[in-house]
């Protein structure tokens, strides 16, 4: 539809072109006061932006990396920063062009709006091109680089298995712990957690301390260091000491600080790490709990036996003679060691708290401490009526029917560097025996796999149903046919996000 001026309106000739226009200051059309008046004079028309190709990240100067995803609200606040001649104009719109993303190049559309004569007000429209030009972080840099991190955590426990490491995988797995880390190196005795920046490594020294007692120190050595701005750059170690009783541990204090635990006896049992060490006393069933401030206070509280001390007993009888307390229960039990089944009649009556776990003829585990040798002089303090000939930890299965079970879940593990020295073939011996000893550990104690993520193994899921019918007509004894399994319920899906980032809950461990 052609435009019919008002007749009633006035109309003037612009002073530039003759061309019939209303009343205006400028006296002149919108196509001559742009072909004399440029707004848009003094803002780039093009303009370069950083982009780190590892971390994905954009620079906003001076020395700020975000994350913006491609046509976002962050993206274009930063792009627009980048025009500082903006300020002298008013924006009035600010959008994306559509561009090919591997083009490596990003189009701004703005309109902005200025005064350029009295009371004249001129809006232009324009299109900016930012170049994203590959520039690497400084954090991707420390990682590229070697030996450049800024913080390390090493983490040691004075025990002789690996069990506790094996746990705490899992817990890093599980809360992502592991996510700012640079590098994970594992030695002798322990892992090393380097990092970036000093903060993460404060923050896994506090993750460690919430999951088991443990104690710290902080160590920092100069790299470098300049004068005239007086700036120095320096390396942060902090070594964390893992508390060194473990699940399963024969303890033994001195009469004073058992006193000070609720009068329990010199010599129990562990039953539980967490932020604190449970114990029971195997004897009258009554625990305690052993903060990391208490133990560490004297360190009176020693481990005389442990998971590699640990022997087989047959169960002759079970006599219940006392009460129950939560899974526990008192009772006499009669065993016989394993040499000595078939061949002669020597029993042990033993009291234990393993009352209502225990029937004739299962296969228990504990320590003999008539024929142990244990070395220490809080253990040679005690009286000879403190002191029981063999202590019942827990219930053993049968080794013949649990190595033709197939594991129908799995777990995951770190990405690890072996470190310098390469581990010696009876070092990784006994390295797979504590992993196997570990996930016996979760098949046996419902309450220790609450706090870590176990995944199914489909593959082994499949090769079970497959010989299951087999199995059925097969001549396979009754032996060991208790042998606790992880229900599929409890197993999770695996599921990895952008090429490996494992999907966590956000629940809270307490047991190691």
């Amino acid at each position: 539809m052609e435009y019919v001026p008002d007749a009633r309106q006035q109309l003037i000739l612009c002073c530039e072109c003759g061309t019939a226009i209303p009343p205006n200051p400028a006296n002149m059309c919108v196509n001559c006061v742009r072909s004399i008046v440029d707004i848009t004079e003094g803002i780039p028309k093009q303009a370069t932006i950083h982009w780190c190709k590892n971390c994905e990240r954009y620079l906003q100067p001076p020395a700020t990396w975000m994350a913006c995803d491609l046509e976002s609200r962050e993206l274009l606040a930063l792009c627009l920063k980048k025009l500082k001649s903006l300020t002298k104009v008013r924006l009035i719109d600010a959008g994306f062009v559509w561009t090919e993303p591997h083009s490596r190049r990003i189009k701004v559309k703005l309109t902005i709006q200025k005064e350029v004569f009295a009371a004249t007000i001129l809006q232009q429209t324009f299109e900016v091109e930012y170049v994203v030009a590959s520039m690497m972080c400084p954090d991707c840099t420390r990682i590229m680089a070697q030996n450049t991190w800024k913080a390390k955590v090493q983490v040691r426990q004075k025990v002789d298995h690996q069990r506790t490491f094996f746990y705490l995988e899992q817990l890093i797995l599980k809360h992502n712990a592991h996510q700012e880390t640079i590098n994970i190196v594992e030695v002798k005795g322990g892992l090393d957690f380097h990092f970036a920046q000093r903060a993460h490594a404060i923050k896994m020294v506090e993750f460690l301390g919430s999951m088991v007692p443990t104690r710290s120190k902080s160590s920092e050595q100069l790299i470098s260091s300049d004068i005239h701005t007086s700036t120095s750059n320096y390396k942060f170690t902090y070594a964390v000491e893992l508390i060194p009783i473990c699940k399963d541990d024969l303890v033994v204090m001195p009469k004073k600080t058992a006193n000070s635990l609720g009068h329990i006896a010199p010599l129990a049992l562990c039953t539980r790490v967490g932020s604190s060490v449970h114990i029971i006393d195997f004897k009258t069933l009554q625990v305690a709990e052993i903060s990391g401030l208490t133990y560490w206070r004297n360190e009176d509280i020693i481990p005389i036996c442990s998971m590699r001390d640990l022997k087989k007993f047959y169960v002759v009888d079970v006599d219940l003679v006392g009460p129950r307390f939560g899974k526990y229960a008192l009772a006499d039990v009669t065993v016989q060691r394993m040499a000595d089944v078939g061949k002669n009649d020597n029993v042990i009556i033993v009291r234990s708290h393993l009352g209502n776990i225990l029937n004739f003829g299962d296969l228990v585990l504990g320590y003999d401490l008539l024929t142990s040798n244990i070395n220490s002089e809080v253990f040679d303090k005690l009286n000879s009526d403190e002191v029981p000939s063999l202590v019942l930890v827990k219930k053993g299965y049968a080794e013949r029917r649990r190595k033709r079970k197939q594991r129908n879940w799995k777990l995951q593990s770190l990405n690890k560097d072996e470190g310098d020295l390469a581990p010696r073939k009876h070092e990784e011996e006994r390295k797979v025996a504590d992993f196997e000893a570990f996930l016996r550990d979760l098949e046996e104690d419902p309450e220790l796999r609450q706090g870590i993520n176990l995944y199914r193994d489909n593959s082994a899921i499949a090769r079970t149903a497959a010989v299951s019918d087999e199995m059925e007509d097969g001549d396979d004894d009754e032996e060991g046919d208790d042998a606790p399994e992880i229900p599929l319920e409890e197993l999770l899906n695996e599921l990895t996000i952008n090429g490996g980032d494992d999907l966590n809950d956000d629940e809270m461990a307490t047991d190691m």
